[in-house]
């Protein structure tokens, strides 16, 4: 599915009249092409499937004998993304991964690169985390994933309830993580 960015300006010229300002005016007239551009970027991830995603970034490496049964932790990597609820954004968000590799590790940028592109939709924090394993999973052939999200809703901060301190923590655990509480405490302690 590609983005339609002539139709974001026209909505968006739209929005600005139903708003009562002028889209010709000075300050304005470039705004709906600009802000089909910026969604094109920030929603660059509902152009793909799951799967897509982790074909894109599958590229491995064979893990020498005697290795794999580690885990594999990438920690702090910064995403953003928008609330599907109001559109709000999601910001201030850290995400670490873990899995346990099975025969071969994917690039360290990958991991992240599959985050980015998972928070690059409109989406809820849960079902981001869900994403980033199930496409993590996939990329790595491994069923043992685990996936920590911390993250700043603007649509709890800047409006509504508007607390500026609250965060949101989800956690989703695959395989062997969800199985084995003693490797859950093992992937929470690491990812601090």
């Amino acid at each position: 599915m590609a983005i339609d960015q002539n139709a974001i300006k026209e909505h968006i010229r739209g929005i600005l009249v139903a708003l009562g300002d002028d889209p010709d005016r000075e300050g304005l007239k470039d705004t709906p092409e600009r802000v089909a551009r910026m969604y094109a970027e920030v929603f660059e991830g509902m152009n793909y499937t799951n799967d897509e995603i982790a074909d894109m970034f599958s590229k491995s490496f064979q893990v020498p004998a005697g290795g794999g049964d580690d885990m594999v932790i990438v920690k702090d990597i910064d995403v953003f993304s928008y609330c599907e609820h109001h559109l709000a954004l999601m910001y201030d968000m850290k995400v670490t991964v873990a899995y346990i590799p099975k025969n071969k590790v994917i690039g360290l940028s990958k991991v992240a690169r599959i985050a980015d592109m998972a928070a690059r939709r409109l989406q809820l924090q849960e079902r981001i985390g869900t994403d980033i394993a199930e496409i993590v999973s996939k990329a790595a052939g491994s069923p043992d994933v685990a996936v920590y999200i911390e993250g700043c809703h603007s649509c709890m901060t800047a409006r509504g309830i508007k607390k500026p301190e609250a965060k949101t923590v989800t956690t989703t655990f695959l395989g062997q993580f969800e199985a084995e509480p003693e490797l859950q405490n093992k992937f929470l302690l690491l990812r601090q």
